[in-house]
């Protein structure tokens, strides 16, 4: 009879092939995007990648090393704060980026400018998701800001703000302030595409409902919608009194349903919906 301990070996094992895999699926993809799209019209992604785009067309140095070259520093800053795991298979996955890069030069897709701004978005945005998704990274600016923003009074998110600011500005220079412009709407949409590869598609909503009626409004949500409801106790800030508050996950398309079920019972009732982006066990059982 296997152990615990071989178990979770064996799902040690199979975590790490399956990274691997979708660290190589992103890297190829996203090589693809770059010398397929952006790189032919002189559109540029944002942080390392974004630079070495620039220097490679200055200098005519090869891209795929000049990646190499300027993430090794982060990456080995990296050991320290994110361990050897994430720093090997960000590694592995510059080493594919740069081989894949060399795969696809001069293997141009299209000349429209905007179609090469919106499809090298997308699928740029979808190999790097994949890759931060399965715990490694491509841009190494994403590493330095981590350490940065812990010195300096300013967010992650502000520093890669006015890094990529000035990144455009030295291609607005270089290649032209249209296609700077285009850059940056080739990185906002390769943003967007991030957030959906890592967060999913999911179309859940997480619900809490505050109510006299909690009881009521539970039990006919139970029978109307075939959901499972958690009662929570609260107490009201201005009146001191103990309060049942709803807490519930539901998919978009039951939404309406609820809120109109909720409007039924208890019009004056407080309902607060959020975004849920994962969702695990069962929602749909009424088992709580």
């Amino acid at each position: 009879m296997p152990s615990k301990t071989d178990g979770a070996k064996s799902n040690t094992i199979f975590k790490f092939i399956k990274n691997i895999l979708f660290i190589t699926i992103g890297a190829v993809i996203a090589a693809f995007a770059l010398e397929s799209f952006l790189v032919p019209n002189q559109i540029i992604d944002g942080g390392v990648i974004g630079i070495s785009m620039i220097i490679s067309h200055v200098t005519k140095w090869n891209l795929g090393l000049l990646v190499i070259i300027l993430n090794t520093p982060f990456i080995i800053l990296a050991f320290k704060k994110m361990g050897k795991m994430f720093v090997f298979q960000t590694a592995y996955a510059n080493i594919v980026l740069a081989l894949a890069l060399n795969f696809f030069q001069q293997y141009k897709v299209t000349g429209d400018l905007l179609l090469a701004t919106v499809f090298g978005g997308i699928i740029l945005g979808a190999g790097v998701g994949f890759i931060l998704k399965n715990e490694a990274s491509l841009d190494g600016t994403e590493i330095l800001s981590l350490l940065v923003s812990k010195k300096f009074s300013c967010s992650v998110g502000e520093f890669i703000m006015g890094l990529n600011l000035f990144i455009y500005m030295v291609a607005g220079k270089v290649f032209g302030w249209e296609n700077a412009m285009y850059s940056i709407l080739t990185y906002f949409i390769a943003s967007k595409v991030i957030d959906i590869v890592m967060e999913g598609l999911n179309s859940s909503k997480s619900v809490e409902i505050i109510s006299d009626e909690a009881g009521t409004i539970g039990n006919a949500l139970i029978e109307k919608l075939d959901i499972s409801v958690t009662y929570l106790r609260g107490i009201g800030g201005y009146s001191g009194q103990d309060k049942d508050i709803i807490y519930c996950v539901i998919s978009r398309l039951e939404l309406p349903k609820m809120l109109e079920i909720i409007k039924e019972i208890d019009p004056r009732a407080f309902v607060a919906v959020v975004d849920v982006h994962e969702a695990y066990g069962g929602r749909f059982k009424k088992h709580q």
